[in-house]
């Protein structure tokens, strides 16, 4: 039931008494868990065109007229800019999802949808929805605990199957000539960078630096074990390559700053300002031969370069970058194995930083700086070339995809097959557990099981498949044969195939996080029993009086012209 715009009354002794503004929205009961499971059903049904391999793109124009061409689900959901409440809980699991593992997120909102889509069956079955949400959670633990049984363990080290992962992460997103590439691009980078700490392996993607620049090809795409810096030498005196670099890491200025609070100098004689200018030549020339004393010829800093400091730096024959941004200083230390220095009078030879090769290179229309050939760099760059910009910005996300599964496998190398095989399983599981469950929950533990089939369901219909066909084969497969778990659908011939004998392969931890968001974004919205969405009246008041005021300005400056 909802009263519309009208106030929410209570009655006392027969007396109305107004609670809340007059003007506010209010919906309750059924009505209002109908309201948020269509608006769910709704977000889920625009991201299902484009899951699996044969899934399609979706272009997002924003107010400013630019243009994004997609399938990435986070990417789609954040530029829709969705109004709805509900609409905006699922971007938030979609972000949690890429926060998370870096992919799946699609498979959680058509999941979270598909629960909705059955838990309102059962809703008008009069099941309470603490029931439901009950026999959710028990499902989901059942299927956690089967998809860790059946996961295969595989080796941290293992290229070929990393390189599986991450092209199974790139299916239909990107150009299959060049996917493969991608896929060995990620394994490097993430095998370079992944480090044991305290007995656990960490993959940080942070330290892998993405650069973009539009022109050239895919295949131009570059993997540099070091750091690419977007910004040119800073005098055209200064050397544009150095081998064997000494890099000194600063967060310094190399110019005289001024002083933070007013200071005013007497001078009587002209010789004082000579003294005064050369006092700061010579601060400036102090900072360059420590620089020479320690054998230092490539300085990068996040601070400003004097143009004097500039001329001395250019004389002694060491190449220098200002302005760098602090991400990349950080990436830099970790690459080149030097200290960030903060005092330059203090730094010693011990915190400088080592690079096979320093170079000012031309990339597009741009220089930019490149420091390669690093001993054993903990971070290290990708540069990704392409014909245009929304290419690039596309590869970008496909890329980072694949960086993120092959960072999940290595943090935790569990893996599973794709192609719909873990949730077909899922469901078989879940199946048998319902008749165990009993009662009213067992609807509930049963519609888990029927939601989660959407995901095969969804990629047969991409696939231009009878939807209805493919399940009936797969649950044949999956009930009758010992190895039924490996079995999906190769979206490419149509036909229900052994996923490790395709290579397609997902991560374990992308799978559990999808089912968990889902669940847990599914409970959130059936334990809502009522919306009340505050006045519009008092802001429109607002808007008219500061309009009228606006006019009224304008009026009297007509009059006095």
């Amino acid at each position: 039931m909802s009263s519309g715009t009208q106030a929410y009354l209570a009655q006392i002794g027969g007396v109305p008494v107004l609670v809340l503004k007059e003007g506010t929205q209010r919906a309750f009961g059924k009505e209002a868990m109908r309201i948020n499971i269509m608006v769910a059903k709704a977000v889920a049904e625009v991201m299902k065109s484009t899951l699996g391999p044969k899934g399609m793109d979706k272009m997002l124009i924003d107010s400013l007229g630019d243009i994004t061409i997609t399938n990435d689900g986070a990417t789609i959901l954040d530029e829709m800019d969705v109004q709805h409440p509900i609409g905006k809980l699922l971007v938030e699991i979609a972000k949690t999802q890429d926060d998370e593992v870096g992919d799946g997120t699609t498979t959680a909102v058509i999941l979270a949808g598909a629960l909705l889509e059955e838990a309102e069956k059962l809703l008008d079955k009069n099941i309470h929805p603490t029931v439901v949400v009950s026999g959710f959670k028990k499902a989901l633990d059942v299927a956690t605990e089967h998809l860790r049984k059946i996961a295969v363990p595989v080796k941290r080290d293992d290229v070929a199957t990393l390189k599986k992962v991450a092209s199974t992460a790139m299916h239909g997103k990107i150009s299959e000539t060049v996917k493969d590439y991608f896929a060995e691009l990620a394994v490097k980078a993430m095998l370079q960078v992944a480090e044991e700490r305290n007995g656990k392996w960490i993959a940080d993607l942070d330290n892998v630096q993405i650069v973009k620049k539009h022109g050239g090809a895919l295949e131009d795409t570059q993997l540099v074990y070091g750091i690419v810096i977007d910004k040119e030498v800073v005098h055209a005196a200064m050397p544009k390559r150095v081998v064997n670099a000494k890099i000194a890491l600063l967060d310094a200025p190399l110019e005289v700053e001024k002083p933070e609070i007013d200071a005013e100098i007497r001078i009587n004689d002209p010789n004082q300002i000579r003294a005064f200018l050369e006092e700061e030549e010579n601060i400036l020339k102090s900072y360059v031969d420590k620089f020479k004393a320690l054998g230092v010829n490539a300085v990068f800093t996040t601070k400003g370069i004097d143009d004097m400091a500039q001329y001395y730096l250019a004389k002694a024959g060491i190449l220098a970058v200002r302005r760098v941004k602090r991400s990349d200083i950080e990436k830099l230390v970790r690459a080149t194995g030097g200290r960030l220095v903060t005092n330059i009078e203090d730094m010693t030879e011990a915190d400088l930083g080592f690079a096979g090769l320093v170079e000012e290179r031309r990339v597009g229309d741009e220089k930019m700086v490149f420091v390669e050939q690093c001993k054993n760099p903990k971070a290290v760059s990708i540069l990704i070339r392409g014909g245009f910009e929304r290419l690039v910005d596309e590869a970008e996300r496909n890329l980072t995809d694949a960086l993120s599964v092959v960072s999940d496998v290595i943090e935790e190398p569990y893996v599973l097959p794709g192609g719909g095989a873990p949730e077909m399983e899922v469901a078989k599981v879940v199946r048998q557990f319902a008749a165990k469950v009993g009662g009213r929950e067992q609807y509930a533990v049963e519609a888990f099981a029927n939601a989660v089939e959407v995901i095969p369901k969804t990629l047969a219909e991409n696939a231009g498949l009878d939807a209805v066909d493919v399940l009936t084969e797969l649950r044949h497969i999956h009930e009758s044969k010992e190895d039924g778990w490996k079995y999906g659908i190769n979206a490419f011939t149509g036909k229900v195939a052994d996923m490790w004998s395709i290579d397609v392969i997902e991560p374990l931890t992308v799978k559990l996080q999808a089912l968990k968001a889902a669940v847990e974004a599914a409970t959130m919205v059936l334990r809502i029993d009522e919306i009340i969405a505050a006045s519009k009246i008092e802001s429109e008041k607002k808007e008219e009086k500061k309009e009228g005021e606006e006019s009224k300005s304008e009026s009297s400056s007509s009059s006095l012209d």
